[in-house]
């Protein structure tokens, strides 16, 4: 994003359908996010519209795992939206919308399994904010995507009638056929064809008006899966150092402080045998997590493995008696550096303390992702091949935000909460 322009100035080109890549719908409209916006952005507007929209984001991916039904999901990404996007000004709206999609654009563009996630969510919520827009609203978004779909011709229409008025009494809807219908390859509404919900004949799917959401929904993700390819690109040649001193700290504490270790076993596998959940998932309940969210986290990921049923019946209660809720009701706290120095991991756990149990090898390259190495990283290879383990932790932290801590690193969740400072302090200076 370039630093040319004002708000006022960007909220009246959107407006005009202008700037920004198409706001879509005037001031209060869907954007389309094809173009990064030009305008001036307050570092601290930077970070808190992205943790903003994150929790929509967030909220959507909880509503999934739960297994919430379509009009279920509709509701809930109205009161998200609601609750964490919006502003007085309707033009802030729009202006909010905007920044904060780009912001985590850069921020989840930079390995496959970020993009695959952000591209996901991103997604459904276009998908229901496409399907609370109005019909002229949705028309016009259809002409700004450059759809190359004419409305089917009445004789057309007519003469295959009969067999859309069996479909929509197939899904349940009225047998009185909607009028306006689009002849489409049927590649191109996968999901309305998987869940038998249009008409298709001669290798062409016929998609009712009430129905268009999948089409634009469909060229939606295309365009922003080919545009985090582009911004990774982008990030790595040039952004990440152009902006070392400005951006590119704030993106990767965002990544770093709000989204939690690295358990790639657990995102990989999606399973973690007893000792890391124990470790991992109080370390979660320190960082904030409520329980409600805890079992939607762990139901996310252990349900692609083991299914829903049985991760209720084997890995809930645990969860629950974590949190208080079950057994003697003891409210745990998570695990100390020392407690997890002091562990023996067995084969097949991913859990313990990294300086402690990591391999050479295994322990440099984490350090080099977190973008530490030369004379810091040698110094803390230094401290582990001495058994310091809680001192190689501080010199990592100390490397990794470029600020000394007096008090040493004694907990995982101290050096969290302190990564935060250090994040919230680095905006306030910038602003």
């Amino acid at each position: 994003m370039e630093i040319v322009r004002s708000h006022r100035q960007l909220a009246a080109e959107a407006a005009a359908g202008v700037g920004c890549g198409g706001g879509g719908g005037g001031a209060g409209g869907l954007p389309t996010y094809r173009v990064a916006p030009q305008l001036e952005v307050r570092l601290e507007e930077f970070e808190l519209f992205a943790i903003d929209r994150l929790r929509v984001l967030k909220g959507i991916a909880d509503g999934l795992s739960r297994g919430k039904r379509p009009e279920e999901m509709e509701k809930l990404v109205k009161e998200l939206w609601k609750a964490h996007m919006r502003h007085q000004d309707p033009a802030e709206t729009l202006n909010k919308d905007i920044i904060s999609h780009f912001v985590l654009r850069l921020v989840y563009c930079r390995t496959e399994e970020l993009r695959k996630w952000f591209l996901s969510m991103e997604t459904t919520l276009f998908r229901y904010r496409f399907r609370l827009e109005s019909p002229e609203s949705q028309r016009m978004l259809m002409s700004e995507f450059q759809l190359p779909y004419k409305a089917l011709p009445h004789s057309e229409f007519e003469a295959v009638k009969d067999k859309l008025s069996q479909v929509a009494r197939t899904i349940g809807q009225s047998a009185a056929v909607e009028s306006v219908f689009f002849k489409v390859p049927f590649e191109e509404v996968p999901d309305l064809v998987a869940s038998r919900r249009v008409f298709l004949s001669k290798g062409y799917a016929y998609v009712a008006m009430s129905q268009v959401v999948s089409l634009v929904v469909t060229q939606f993700r295309c365009n922003i899966s080919k545009a985090l390819v582009l911004t990774n690109r982008k990030w790595t040649a040039t952004i990440k150092e152009q902006e070392n001193d400005r951006l590119t700290p704030i993106v990767e504490a965002l990544s770093n402080a709000y989204f939690g270790p690295d358990y790639s076993q657990l995102r990989e596998n999606h399973h973690l045998k007893h000792g890391g959940r124990m470790q991992f998932g109080l370390f979660l309940k320190g960082a904030g997590l409520k329980l409600e969210d805890a079992l939607a986290f762990w139901r996310a990921e252990f349900s692609q493995k083991v299914g829903s049923e049985r991760f209720d019946k084997e890995y809930a209660y645990s969860i629950r008696h974590n949190y208080g809720k079950e057994g003697k009701r003891t409210d745990y706290t998570p695990y100390s550096c020392q407690k997890i120095i002091s562990a023996t991991p067995g084969v097949g756990d991913h859990h313990g303390c990294p300086y402690r149990h990591f391999g050479e090898d295994n322990l440099r390259a984490a350090l080099n992702k977190m973008g530490i190495s030369g004379h810091p990283l040698e110094d803390i290879m230094d401290k582990v091949k001495n058994r310091h383990y809680q001192l190689a932790c501080t010199m990592t932290f100390e490397a990794e935000h470029g600020v000394s801590c007096d008090t040493g690193i004694n907990h995982p969740n101290q050096y969290f909460s302190e990564s935060q400072k250090v994040l919230k302090a680095k905006v306030s200076h910038h602003s």
